[in-house]
C-alpha cells in the first residue's frame, strides 16, 4: 500500500470520528502521522523506472510528498483556536436534529461565557426564557445563579462558562429523557475539551447523573469532589430548587464555599478575573 493510500484512509477515519463527536477526536494524535510506502508498492513503482533512469534520476523524479496538515488546537493562539472550536460547536448545535427536542425549540442554547474560563457550570436544560433568548440561566434561576457565583468571585462575563446537559428546551420544562441527554452529550464533551476549565460545578441531579454517569442524586453526591477526565467536579443544588425550597440555601452555600476553597488552590488568582 502506498503512503498516499494510507494517508487517505487515515484522513477518512479521522474525519468521520471528528464529525461524530463534533470536535477533534481525542482518539487520534494532534499531528497527523507521516506514512511511507510499503516495500511491495515501492518495488512496483521502481521496476519500470529502472529500465530508463538511474537510481538518482528516480529519486529526483518522485514528486515531493504533500505537506502534512493538522487540526491541532495548538496551531494558532489559544484564544483563536478556542473561538473557532466553540463557534463550530454552536453551529452544529444550531442545526442539530438528533432528538425530538429540535422539533419544539425556538432557539438552541449552546452556552455562554469567556473562552478561557476557570470554571464551567453545567445545568439541566433551557427553560422558557432561555429558549426565547438563546442564553442559559437568564430567568429567575439564572439571576440567583449569578448571585451565587458572585459570592465566590465568579461571573459568566469574565471567568465562568455556563452550559446545560441538553441544548434545547424540553416541553413544559420537564427533565430531559435519557436519549435526549445522550444525543447532546458529545456537544457538552466538546465544550469541556475546548474550554479546559479548572473545575466544574454541576447544578442539580440531572447534570450530575449525566456527567458523572451515576444514578445518585444531589443529596448523596454533594460534599465530595469527583473526577471527570482530570477535572474536579462538585455537585450542588440547582438554583430552581433553592427558589422552591429556601431551606436548601444554607447547604448550597456550604457547597459553594467548599468549591471556592479548592478553586483557590488550583487557580490562586481566579478572583481577579471576576473584576
Amino acid at each position: 500500500m502506498t503512503a498516499n493510500e494510507k494517508s487517505a484512509i487515515y484522513t477518512l477515519l479521522k474525519t468521520a470520528a471528528d464529525s461524530k463527536l463534533g470536535y477533534f477526536s481525542p482518539d487520534f494524535p494532534k499531528e497527523d502521522p507521516v506514512f511511507s510506502d510499503d516495500i511491495d508498492a515501492i518495488n512496483a513503482t521502481e521496476k519500470p523506472l529502472a529500465q530508463e533512469t538511474s537510481q538518482q534520476d528516480k529519486i529526483q523524479s518522485q514528486e515531493p510528498a504533500a505537506p502534512q496538515t493538522t487540526t491541532s488546537l495548538e496551531e494558532s493562539s489559544p484564544s483563536q483556536s478556542q473561538l473557532t472550536t466553540i463557534a463550530a460547536i454552536a453551529q452544529k448545535v444550531a442545526v442539530c436534529q438528533r432528538c425530538q427536542l429540535s422539533q419544539t425549540r425556538h432557539n438552541t442554547v449552546p452556552g455562554v461565557g469567556p473562552l478561557k474560563p476557570v470554571v464551567m457550570v453545567i445545568g439541566e436544560g433551557p427553560g422558557h426564557d432561555e429558549d426565547m433568548s438563546g442564553e442559559p440561566f437568564v430567568g429567575p434561576a439564572g439571576q440567583l445563579l449569578d448571585k451565587e457565583l458572585a459570592a465566590i468571585h465568579l461571573s459568566r462575563h469574565t471567568n465562568t462558562f455556563i452550559a446545560n446537559i441538553v441544548k434545547c428546551r424540553p416541553p413544559n420544562n420537564r427533565t430531559p429523557f435519557p436519549e435526549e441527554a445522550a444525543a447532546c452529550s458529545s456537544f457538552l464533551e466538546a465544550q469541556i475539551f475546548a474550554l479546559k476549565p479548572k473545575m466544574i460545578l454541576c447544578a442539580g441531579s440531572t447534570a450530575a447523573k449525566n456527567l458523572l454517569k451515576t444514578e445518585a442524586g444531589v443529596g448523596r453526591l454533594r460534599g465530595n469532589f469527583y473526577d471527570w477526565n482530570g477535572i474536579p467536579v462538585l455537585v450542588t443544588y440547582h438554583p430552581s430548587a433553592l427558589l422552591r425550597d429556601s431551606s436548601l440555601k444554607r447547604p448550597a452555600w456550604e457547597d459553594l464555599k467548599l468549591f471556592a476553597s479548592k478553586l483557590q488552590i488550583l487557580a490562586p488568582d481566579y478572583a481577579n478575573q471576576s473584576k
